[in-house]
């Protein structure tokens, strides 16, 4: 059995020309017509469909088809209305806050601090005094391979400024991981505590 979840992406878009089309082509003949309603009156009907083929043992399991990329056009429309939205929406908090300014733009190193926050939250930081700290040490270690990935894909693309927080930030993650993995590690070696009778 894989690691990896199974989905399958669907471009509704492809699919309703492909429709559209096959309509054109073969209109549908009366018995594809729609079902008629059940005589008994309404409620849940049993709606079978049939299996799937499997595939082959020798065939490799292919990789899914991604929908193919929107067009310039279909991009810019998109971005155009997500900008008058986003705008609409600071209009509203504004209203509702006139002493507060215009929010600033969002930048490169907002991306790095919000992986930073994800990150030292996953290893317990920031619990309340007196709570005992939820750590989800498998998830900090996947934000920080993120923070690699993101180091070695913007290689040569950064300015000094951005490499520097992004290499200092990943050095204090990566630390403060070995530290909690260490103290894990040696609570784990122990022997267990006697209990009270």
């Amino acid at each position: 059995m894989t690691d990896k979840p199974k989905f399958e992406v669907i471009d509704r878009r492809k699919m309703k020309a492909e429709e559209e089309q096959e309509n054109q082509q073969h209109p549908a003949a009366p018995s594809e017509a729609a079902p008629e309603p059940p005589a008994s009156g309404g409620g849940p009907r049993l709606v079978v469909s049939e299996p799937k083929p499997a595939p082959a043992a020798a065939e490799a399991p292919a990789e899914p088809e991604l929908p193919p990329m929107p067009t310039a056009e279909e991009s810019r429309e998109q971005k155009a209305a997500y900008d008058a939205s986003a705008q609409r929406l600071e209009d509203l908090v504004r209203a509702q806050n006139p002493a507060m300014g215009a929010q600033p733009q969002i930048s490169f190193e907002n991306l790095v601090q919000q992986f930073y926050v994800s990150t030292m939250i996953q290893m317990g930081a920031g619990t309340q005094e007196g709570q005992r700290p939820k750590v989800d040490i498998l998830g900090a270690r996947t934000t920080i391979d993120l923070l690699g990935i993101l180091a070695e894909k913007t290689k040569g693309n950064l300015t000094p400024a951005e490499d520097k927080m992004l290499q200092t930030v990943l050095f204090e993650v990566r630390m403060a991981f070995l530290e909690l993995t260490s103290m894990i590690s040696m609570q784990g070696m122990q022997p267990p505590q006697p209990g009270k009778k």
